[in-house]
């Protein structure tokens, strides 16, 4: 049965790239309330050697899940404009918020017809606020809808693949929307102290023509970049075997955290395993429960046979 209230939360929380403080210290704090309920009790990292990420060492570990922290939103930059954060979806009417030393903000977006972007609101911004869009968690039978779906799914499904985590690790990231840069001095750490080469990385991919609701957690056999095949083999033959519902996602662009592997100065083998979703970057992303369900099940059995 999927937590969502848990889900809700994660996804309220105000953490855009670069001002990821805010999803560390929850994370932290829900941590430190559970982990006497995991199996096992991991080794928690953390501190500036690392900024705001966060390191969770189960056991001897084989195999590294990434999520990342971070999300799309915008930058109040001079008088009333706006700069984006990563790709956001931007349409006049969205609501935004935010805080910054004047107090609580909730603005609207405004377009004009040249693209550029706006805030309305009945004051000026502290210049260099972030502002994200402004949570509202909706389910339905079959489906949970909000804004930042990506990647407070993928951290959800790290935090329930921990609860009977024996060896592993999980990395919390920052800035993968804007550029990933946390992931090459994370990647040095787990190689050089940890001996980790191998990596699950737990975020949300788009439905397409061939990625469908409903159908599975999608196991990406390539995106912009081209991860080693005979790693993403051996991922779906142990999904066979162990009857998971999985599609298969093959596509030209896009990229992650793994993209980010993949340039690193150290050999990884890597694979983007997540839910799809649909209404991208924009406030109401939408994933399937069931995909959720099949997600968390495929993680948890690559973390025992990998």
């Amino acid at each position: 049965m999927l937590d969502t209230k848990l889900l809700a939360e994660l996804c309220a929380v105000r953490a855009t790239s670069g001002d990821e403080e805010n999803l560390k210290n929850y994370l932290l704090k829900y941590i430190d309330e559970h982990q006497s309920e995991w199996k096992t009790k991991p080794e928690i990292i953390t501190g500036e050697h690392i900024q705001d990420c966060i390191i969770l060492k189960f056991g001897k570990p084989r195999t590294a899940i990434f999520a990342h922290m971070d999300s799309i939103g915008f930058t109040a930059s001079y008088g009333s404009s706006l700069v984006k954060i990563g790709g956001p979806k931007a349409e006049t009417g969205y609501e935004l918020v935010g805080s910054d030393s004047q107090g609580e903000i909730e603005c609207t977006l405004n377009v004009d017809e040249d693209k550029n972007l706006y805030y309305v609101f009945d004051r000026e911004i502290d210049r260099g606020t972030p502002l994200t869009f402004k949570p509202d968690f909706r389910e339905s039978d079959n489906y949970v809808q909000c804004c930042y779906m990506d990647d407070r799914l993928g951290v959800y499904n790290a935090l329930k693949v921990a609860e009977d985590l024996e060896d592993g690790v999980i990395v919390f990231s920052c800035w993968e929307e804007h550029g990933g840069a946390s992931v090459n001095y994370l990647s040095r750490i787990l190689q050089t102290e940890m001996g980790v080469r191998q990596a699950l990385i737990s975020d949300i991919t788009w439905v397409t023509e061939g990625i469908h609701h409903g159908a599975g957690v999608a196991i990406s056999m390539r995106d912009g970049s081209v991860p080693r095949q005979k790693f993403i083999r051996k991922i779906i033959d142990i999904a066979k075997q162990n009857d998971v519902q999985y599609q298969l996602e093959v596509e030209s662009a896009g990229g992650s955290d793994g993209t980010t592997l993949s340039k690193s100065h150290y050999a990884w083998d890597w694979c983007f395993i997540g839910a799809p979703e649909d209404f991208v970057h924009s406030p109401d992303e939408q994933v399937h429960k069931q995909d959720i369900v099949e997600m968390i099940q495929l993680y948890k059995v690559l973390m025992q046979e990998l």
